[in-house]
């Protein structure tokens, strides 16, 4: 009877209380053809398995506290049995306060991404050294999306977890994979970490913070205020811009925002609108078009 009670206390206390990450993982293989494609499927589940049973952080979660986020690989060769060569989409979303909308804080596309698999060997990742390319690249997003999640809930509270990622980096220095080093790229695992942990891009943090708990997490009560703190935010972005210009991490910041700041501003006022347009007109000209959506709402 008591190992019962205890089994029972046991499967209650796992089922409130879980790791970090709630990632839905999908690997598609159609540009892989005359090969056996069971491979991909273990490949899948032992991706699911990494990263949504490992324990990422120390702090305790509940179930529905988990962080809704997404990896997508699409295998395009395969030059031997082991070997892969592929391009990865990691998404990240946040929920908002008092509302079913999740918010997203991650969407990017990594096209250096090789690796080698052999089916049925465990997936295997130790902070301290960069053992495969693909536990290592898996486990920097795992800690870029925690890191950018605490971010948007407290003031630089992603700290220890963006520095895990760069650490990650770093140990891969020696490695021949690709995506790892600055001269790999202007745009790159090296560069995204790297430039979110220096000081020029302070700015950008508290962004994240401000835009989404000062502004997204009141929109429910207070519109008005919530547009307000949001282009707040958004003018910090200014800062970094100046400093450095069309930065990879200013581009990663509006590959997942840009959609929903002209869905926050459409039901703005006339004198907000234009004044948004001409700040997203001046630190993200890739979207300008977009935003132009903006001006022409009623």
């Amino acid at each position: 009877m008591r190992r019962l009670i205890f089994i029972l206390f046991i499967f209650v206390l796992n089922s409130a209380f879980s790791q970090e990450l709630n990632c839905k993982v999908q690997v598609l293989s159609q540009s892989i053809q005359g090969t056996d494609k069971r491979v991909f499927e273990t490949l899948q589940t032992a991706i699911y398995e990494f990263m949504n049973n490992r324990k990422w952080t120390n702090d305790v979660f509940k179930n529905n506290e988990r962080i809704d986020c997404s990896i997508l690989i699409n295998v395009t060769e395969r030059p031997s049995t082991e070997e892969f060569k592929a391009t990865l989409q990691v998404q990240a979303r946040r929920p908002v306060f008092k509302s079913s909308f999740n918010s997203p804080l991650l969407n990017n596309n990594d096209n250096d991404f090789s690796f080698k698999y052999q089916e049925g060997t465990p997936l295997e990742f130790t902070e301290n050294v960069h053992l495969s390319n693909l536990t290592s690249v898996l486990a920097y997003y795992a800690y870029l999306m925690i890191g950018l999640d605490y971010d948007s809930f407290s003031m630089d509270g992603g700290t220890t977890y963006l520095q895990k990622a760069l650490a990650i980096v770093n140990n891969a220095q020696a490695s021949s994979d690709l995506g790892w080093k600055a001269f790999d790229g202007t745009k790159n695992r090296y560069w995204l970490i790297n430039n979110m942990l220096d000081a020029s891009f302070v700015s950008l943090r508290e962004c994240m913070y401000k835009y989404h708990r000062l502004g997204l997490d009141i929109m429910v009560d207070n519109k008005e205020n919530a547009r307000a703190a949001i282009l707040e935010s958004l003018e910090d972005l200014q800062k970094v811009h100046q400093i450095k210009p069309l930065s990879y991490s200013l581009q990663v910041f509006f590959n997942a925002k840009s959609d929903e700041i002209i869905n926050i501003f459409t039901g703005a006022f006339p004198d907000e609108k234009g004044k948004v347009v001409n700040l997203l007109n001046e630190i993200d000209p890739t979207n300008s078009n977009k935003y132009q959506k903006i001006i022409a709402s009623q």
